[in-house]
């Protein structure tokens, strides 16, 4: 929709405070994936061009060369591969099941399109679980952060924290390495793609929980990882990323490549301990931020979260080849409806994408705003109906104005109805 003209300066709102972003803690999750046509990999780049030959449906520009999706979410081509990523969801319990069912149902929504695509052109293209990035918000301001609670040591401190516990969870034997990357307003942990929808939102539960409870120390030093008894290792060094600023536990951080041993073996000099397993030093690990993780989460993901942790449900590290469903993201594995709407709510920013998106019109006083475009995460671009003119608004005050683009029972029915009609199967 309009993608040439939302870059065009906007014309202030006339309402105070409407322009600025977006103020409640949020999440979000972002997925890579490969592409492989005709069982070669090539850039999606070269052979789409652009995300709207892709999606059949006319797509609202968000920046740049990435478009939104219906789900809420948004599509870009990045250095080689497709990424997806979902819109901001609100920190509350049950945030990671929606960031989860949000990503999983914009990979539904794109392997449809490619199903389409591959019968109009008879070609095969298959995605392959590339990475998954999990976004937390990091907003302790910058007069309280000092010099030992900056989003760089925070990063270092919780390469130290989640390595193994999302190694356990989130890996598989091929995997290389789990990374943290501060990026100022919000933490980025980086890990291979979670081929199952499942487990992806347990690995969120986990990396939610305790990098919020983390962010609430009052330092970051290396040092208050014994003053919070969590097992230090003797022998694992941090390797600087390569992609980014920030750090990795890399396979080559650790004295054995932590992906390939048995799990339960104990080869990890732990100090001041005996020696222990990863199960062992992970299943520490979530004891110490429980009250966290299950602050935030929902009672299906803590009990697959437990589940793994004590070796019932069995860990991908434990099977003997990496799964196939890696190789056909949306085929092998797609996403089931976990988590439905109706026993679990879209949080608010979603509920405001989603309307954006839709084009459904808000009404403000005598006034009526169609929504056009986005700028970034946080404000959407909104056409007034009586003098053309563009206008921002923010996702906050947004927020506040849900009731005016929430028509009762019958239009928020015919909202979800529709949403639902587009994320299923079409020819």
């Amino acid at each position: 929709m309009l993608n040439d003209t939302v870059r065009k300066p906007v014309k202030g709102a006339g309402v105070s405070g409407s322009t600025h972003g977006a103020s409640l803690a949020a999440v979000g999750l972002e997925a890579e994936f490969s592409v492989m046509l005709d069982g070669k990999q090539v850039k999606p780049e070269d052979i789409f061009r652009s995300p709207t030959n892709i999606v059949r449906s006319r797509m609202m520009h968000r920046t740049g060369r990435s478009y939104h999706l219906p789900t809420g979410g948004a599509i870009y081509f990045d250095t080689g591969v497709i990424e997806l990523a979902t819109p901001m969801i609100e920190i509350e319990p049950g945030c990671a099941a929606r960031a989860g069912r949000s990503l999983w149902e914009s990979i539904r929504f794109i392997r449809e399109e490619l199903d389409a695509w591959e019968a109009r052109t008879g070609r095969k293209v298959h995605l392959s679980g590339f990475s998954t990035h999990y976004n937390v918000s990091f907003e302790l301001p910058d007069h309280a952060r000092g010099t030992t609670r900056t989003a760089e040591q925070l990063a270092i401190l919780l390469t130290h924290i989640v390595g193994m516990p999302m190694m356990l969870v989130a890996a598989n034997r091929r995997s290389t390495g789990i990374g943290v990357r501060p990026r100022g307003n919000r933490i980025e942990i980086t890990a291979d793609f979670t081929p199952d929808a499942a487990l992806m939102i347990a690995a969120a539960t986990l990396v939610i929980g305790i990098s919020r409870a983390v962010m609430q120390w009052p330092t970051y030093e290396l040092s208050a990882l014994e003053e919070h008894d969590l097992p230090v290792l003797e022998d694992f060094k941090p390797e600087s990323h390569k992609s980014r600023h920030g750090w990795v536990a890399r396979y080559t951080s650790f004295p054995a490549n932590p992906f390939e041993q048995d799990v339960n073996a104990r080869l990890w000099r732990v100090r001041g301990g005996p020696n222990a397993s990863l199960r062992e030093i992970s299943r520490r690990i979530a004891d110490v931020f429980w009250p966290s993780i299950s602050q935030l989460g929902d009672k299906r993901s803590l009990r697959l979260i437990r589940s793994v942790l004590a070796g019932r449900t069995p860990s991908l590290l434990e099977l003997g080849e990496r799964p196939a469903a890696y190789e056909s993201v949306g085929h092998l594995c797609t996403w089931s409806n976990l988590f439905p709407v109706r026993a679990l709510p879209r949080s608010r920013y979603e509920r405001v994408f989603i309307r954006a998106i839709s084009g459904r019109k808000l009404q403000l006083g005598n006034d009526s705003y169609t929504p056009v475009g986005m700028k970034g995460w946080s404000q959407v671009v909104f056409r007034r109906s009586r003098d053309n003119t563009r206008h921002l608004f923010s996702l906050d005050f947004l927020l506040g104005h849900l009731d005016d683009w929430e028509l009762g029972p019958r239009a928020e029915h015919r909202l979800s109805r529709d949403l639902e009609q587009r994320l299923s199967r079409r020819h």
